[in-house]
């Protein structure tokens, strides 16, 4: 059982010393990937529901520090080695394919292919209308963007003529370090995000689920890789509980559910000199029955 870490990126993790504290000892500390989310602009009110909340509304005020996460994870990945750089989740429908498909792939060969590109379709409506993009139709843009970003990572001159992307003959360099297999990991708990996830995604990330939610989904989605003609197996299961009460003890649930990373949503604490105790903390209770369980798998 992997164990992530989303504590990067917003608010009290929006400090430079704070990103840089955070990456070096959660690389040290063995935790398996640092996670970063988006959005690029934020509304004191808004019409559009927040899926994770009673309310409705994100736990954050508009005026919150949000960083962008791949500028996030470049500075942290700066200073780490081991640790896999994820964005949980880039918004890629508000982004030009081409130009985001070259920051990740610069992003992947600085890190030496430490990069997992976790995606959603977004569902905040105002923001794509502040950004001047159709927000419907956006899961079609979405998938359509996956594949031309893959052509050019893949090849070295590529043309791709779609509904929303359309080049002819052009050469994007450098290549991922992953190349055109560089993990696209299907932000969503939907039934739509599953078959998103089926069809075209290396792995599945579930934000706010219980362990009795992810078993849900998980039974779903392997079900969907099976019709598809897909292994269940080479698709990674990931899950934040989030909001969701959980304990140590939980750990053994989520993976029998067949999950493979838990990922921890936590924010580091105001002193920057007391991030190192934090993540040592979290390591402690967190990777130690983590590890036990890897142990015991494979014994």
């Amino acid at each position: 059982m992997k164990i992530g870490l989303a504590a990067i990126g917003i608010d009290a993790g929006a400090r430079p010393a704070a990103v840089q504290a955070t990456a070096i000892a959660a690389d040290r500390a063995g935790f398996s990937t640092l996670w970063a989310g988006e959005h690029v602009v934020l509304f004191d009110s808004h019409r559009s529901r927040y899926p994770y909340t009673e309310s409705g509304r994100l736990p954050f005020e508009a005026a919150v520090d949000w960083l962008d996460p791949f500028i996030t994870l470049s500075f942290a990945g700066a200073v780490t080695t081991r640790i896999r750089l994820a964005t949980g989740i880039c918004l890629l429908p508000e982004h030009n394919p081409l130009v985001i498909a070259k920051t990740i792939a610069s992003l992947d060969h600085l890190s030496a292919g430490r990069m997992a590109l976790g995606i959603g379709i977004g569902w905040m409506e105002e923001e794509f209308a502040a950004l001047g993009i159709p927000f419907e139709r956006r899961a079609d843009r979405t998938r359509e963007y996956v594949a031309a970003m893959r052509r050019l990572w893949g090849e070295g001159v590529s043309s791709f003529h779609g509904e929303f992307v359309n080049f002819d003959a052009v050469t994007a360099c450098p290549k991922p370090r992953q190349g055109a297999r560089l993990p696209i990991v299907i932000g969503g708990e939907s039934g739509a995000a599953l078959r998103r996830a089926a069809e075209y995604g290396d792995g599945w990330y579930g934000l706010n689920l219980s362990v009795e939610e992810a078993q849900q989904r998980v039974t779903s989605l392997n079900r969907l890789l099976v019709e598809r003609g897909r292994d269940p197996h080479s698709t990674e299961k990931i899950v934040a509980p989030f909001n969701k009460p959980f304990r140590p003890d939980d750990l053994a649930r989520y993976k029998a559910a067949g999950i493979d990373e838990v990922v921890l949503v936590e924010s580091p604490p105001n002193d920057v000199a007391g991030i190192d105790s934090w993540v040592d903390g979290l390591a402690e209770k967190w990777l130690v029955p983590a590890s036990t369980l890897h142990s015991a798998a494979g014994a």
